[in-house]
């Protein structure tokens, strides 16, 4: 849809959540497209019936890949894994590179913490990055629940978001070809 379009040009991180919830939404509603325009689309009360018939279509599509990946009950679309995919590529590639040593010296600030939360994840281990985005989504989760977030988990939180903002920023700049030449 429009929206996560824009925010995959503006903030992939932003995108990434943003698509991991619209994920939980559908699985939310079922994967019924009624129960979906009832409870989502019918709420944005300044579309247009052909801004609703895209965001129906939107849904509907996301809904038949969901069925078809097997992700209808848990687990994430290609399409997002790809994001991760992207993104730890291009975290290796920073961190190969001498002229990133800021990304890398905040990358190795927040190691100790990611080492923490995969030690947690048991059997479920995640990479480096997908771990950050786990925790970040799962904060989200909580405080849209209105629980108690604990003082060492919004610490811990704001140094992983500060790491993905940092690699937010050279995706978007890799994205558009500005990544080299750059300095770190």
């Amino acid at each position: 849809m429009i929206t996560a379009s824009a925010k995959k040009k503006e903030n992939i991180a932003e995108y990434l959540l943003y698509m991991w919830q619209i994920e939980d939404l559908i699985r939310a509603n079922q994967l019924d497209i009624d129960k979906i325009q009832q409870t989502i689309i019918d709420q944005y009360k300044d579309l247009t019936d052909d801004q609703r018939k895209e965001m129906r279509d939107w849904y509907e599509s996301l809904i038949d890949m969901m069925r078809r990946e097997g992700v209808a009950e848990k687990g994430h679309l290609q399409l997002n894994k790809n994001v991760i995919i992207q993104l730890e590529d291009l975290h290796r590639r920073l961190l190969a590179d001498q002229k990133f040593a800021a990304y890398s010296a905040q990358f190795y600030h927040t190691l100790p913490i990611i080492v923490e939360l995969r030690a947690k994840a048991g059997e479920d281990k995640a990479g480096e990055i997908e771990t950050c985005f786990n925790a970040l989504y799962g904060t989200l989760l909580l405080r849209l629940q209105n629980k108690e977030i604990s003082k060492e988990t919004q610490e811990a939180i704001q140094q992983i978001s500060k790491f993905l903002a940092i690699l937010a920023m050279y995706y978007k700049k890799d994205y558009n070809n500005e990544l080299f030449g750059e300095q770190g």
